[in-house]
């Protein structure tokens, strides 16, 4: 998978992309991050990306042109999927990382400022935000999304098989994990994950991920519900 992502930043991206599982599954080759700088496909003399808005208002907006030229050169005849970090986009969900994981090219837009020209939405597939939140930028969503895509991918992660437990598969929340000591402040770890009963254990699981689903997010837990309790 290559990763393109256009924004005004390209520093900030240097420490999340450098570390961790991203940076493994690039040494791997098994993903591509490259980050461009939006400003340099501006054809203004001094580089800039925005203007005051027609209409008037407060703010500035980020000019079309440059994330015109920007999709076009790095696109060039290789089709991409290109997704706007926006807070009126679709909620970024478990279910929507699972399918961008299976993307072959994305192309990621950063905004910034009071927002981007409506008019670039012609050149983007989907919208996508993080939250209903406000950021300053569409750099730390675009980070949220490369981490939540990226790990999704075969290959990058050394235990393919743990992501199917995780939190949001199956619409419920993950079961409680627990490691050495078994005994800690006279807290003790449950017997049943101490049996090597495997078969007990994966029940045991599946019911705590149930209960837990009930209890802390209701709204999945009609859902979570229906699943087999038999593994």
């Amino acid at each position: 998978m290559r990763i393109d992502i256009i924004t005004i930043f390209p520093k900030m991206f240097a420490p999340v992309l450098g570390e961790s599982i991203i940076k493994r599954a690039q040494k791997k080759g098994i993903i591509k991050i490259a980050v461009h700088n939006l400003r340099d496909y501006s054809l203004d003399k001094h580089k800039k990306v925005d203007d005051r808005p027609f209409g008037g208002g407060p703010g500035m907006v980020m000019n079309p042109q440059p994330f015109f030229a920007a999709v076009k050169d790095i696109q060039g005849k290789a089709k991409a999927k290109v997704i706007l970090l926006s807070p009126q986009g679709r909620l970024l969900t478990q279910k929507t990382c699972r399918n961008l994981a299976r993307e072959k090219r994305l192309i990621l837009l950063c905004g910034h400022y009071e927002g981007i020209d409506e008019r670039v939405k012609k050149i983007v597939d989907a919208e996508v935000s993080i939250g209903d939140y406000v950021l300053t930028g569409g750099e730390l969503a675009a980070m949220v999304l490369v981490d939540g895509v990226v790990r999704l991918v075969p290959g990058v992660l050394g235990h393919q098989d743990s992501i199917k437990s995780e939190t949001f598969e199956e619409n419920l929340l993950e079961y409680p994990h627990y490691t050495r000591p078994a005994i800690f402040k006279g807290m003790k770890v449950p017997q049943i994950l101490l049996s090597g009963d495997h078969e007990k254990i994966a029940v045991w699981r599946k019911e705590q991920a149930i209960k837990i689903t009930k209890i802390k997010r209701p709204d999945l837990s009609r859902l979570g519900s229906r699943a087999k309790i038999s593994c």
